[in-house]
């Protein structure tokens, strides 16, 4: 139903028109009295061949919701429903922002890809807040965490700060985002001194909790393998939790859409399809070099049951939709699972 009639339907309007649209039919739709139940029914998968433990959190399955989507946690208990074994919100900023002109979304379908430059458009802080307070599932939340864009980098460390303290009791777990390429100067956070100073600061925040939280990183794809070293060595040498691997591309390398059209649209993150060959081989380089040291959660370029599986094969714990859900709708989460189960080892 999704792919014959929905998509089609929402693929008439603008990509940021039709994400917006969702969200409010979302909102109608899945208060009507029983439409969540019938959700579960349809795309939720039970199992304890499902499970997974990891960083001290039991996920009911491996698939869950990258961030990106539901930036201000406005749909959680909806989102739920359909079957994620986890949700990650943000990128949040401790200030609204309205993020980068528009247009600014793009779809790619030739390529099933999208191109972004949101520049981590969010309502804020106090806002993701007030909506997690609402929420009555509980599937595990990840709060994604950044910078607003008039903070200079060497005060960065302040934003995620003010984030980390302020989501601490709402969400199950961290994850630090210096890998968009939509905010001006944030990947420079990637270098190794200044990400070692950030996590490392986080790190000291987290002991001084009464419980710690996990916090992982999110990197780039575009990566060299000399940085990927690094981030193997900053990630033993601060203790976070792991990674996730991997944010949206810069490269245009390999698409079918005509150049005009990539030149019309202009810069962006590239997600979707496109993304998911060097998203595996980060994932791939990172838990061989490390001899799987820390977990991996994969995200990019999965469109279907067996891109899930491959990420998996190559040393991901866990996957994320993101592209993957606007083109393929709910059914990609029920399929994943299913093939998970079928494996020899699940």
């Amino acid at each position: 139903m999704y792919k014959s009639i929905i998509r089609p339907l929402l693929f008439q309007l603008s990509a940021e028109k039709a994400h917006h649209f969702t969200f409010t039919l979302a909102k109608f739709f899945f208060n009507i009295p029983g439409v969540k139940s019938i959700n579960r029914s349809l795309f939720q998968v039970k199992s304890p061949k499902l499970e997974r433990e990891l960083f001290g959190l039991k996920f009911p399955n491996p698939v869950g919701l990258a961030a990106g989507f539901d930036k201000d946690a406005k749909l959680i208990d909806e989102l739920a429903s359909l079957g994620f074994g986890f949700i990650e919100i943000g990128t949040i900023t401790p200030k609204a922002q309205p993020g980068n002109p528009k247009p600014r979304l793009f779809r790619l379908q030739d390529d099933s890809g999208i191109i972004n430059r949101m520049g981590f458009n969010n309502q804020g802080i106090e806002s993701a807040i007030k909506n997690l307070k609402k929420r009555k599932s509980k599937v595990i939340i990840g709060g994604n965490i950044g910078k607003n864009k008039v903070t200079p980098n060497e005060e960065a460390f302040n934003d995620y700060e003010k984030c980390f303290l302020q989501l601490y009791p709402y969400v199950d777990y961290f994850v630090v985002n210096v890998s968009s390429p939509n905010t001006p100067g944030l990947r420079e956070l990637q270098e190794k001194e200044p990400l070692m100073q950030l996590l490392n600061h986080l790190m000291q925040l987290n002991e001084q909790q009464e419980k710690t939280k996990p916090i992982l990183l999110k990197i780039a794809p575009d990566l060299t393998n000399q940085q990927l070293d690094d981030i193997i060595e900053i990630v033993r040498e601060t203790k976070i939790d792991g990674v996730i691997a991997t944010n949206t591309t810069i490269s245009r390398d390999g698409l079918k859409a005509p150049e005009s059209t990539i030149k019309e649209i202009g810069n962006g993150g590239l997600s979707g399809k496109p993304l998911g060959k060097r998203s595996t081989e980060v994932i791939r380089y990172l838990n061989e070099k490390s001899n799987a040291a820390f977990p991996i959660i994969g995200v990019g370029g999965i469109m279907s049951a067996a891109d899930a599986l491959e990420k998996l094969e190559v040393g991901a714990s866990l996957v994320q939709l993101y592209s993957g859900f606007i083109y393929e709708g709910p059914a990609l989460i029920k399929s994943i699972n299913r093939a998970i189960l079928k494996r020899p080892i699940a």
